[in-house]
């Protein structure tokens, strides 16, 4: 396991996991908020092998 000591915002923590994805590069970590837990792993089935940027426009074209 590899920690990464960070201060993450209450809000981020008091949301469920099952409703978060995680996704993170050399520079970054990302954290995209579901409002269900199908909705969240659709997204994850369906963004396999995306980088970041396409994850990023596959969620905002369907997620928000």
């Amino acid at each position: 396991m590899i920690c990464l000591k960070t201060n993450i915002p209450e809000e981020v923590c008091n949301i469920d996991d099952e409703l978060k994805a995680i996704y993170h590069s050399h520079d970054s970590i990302c954290i995209w908020v579901f409002k269900t837990r199908n909705d969240r792993n659709k997204f994850m089935d369906e963004t396999i092998g995306m980088l970041k940027k396409d994850r990023e426009d596959y969620y905002i074209s369907n997620y928000q």
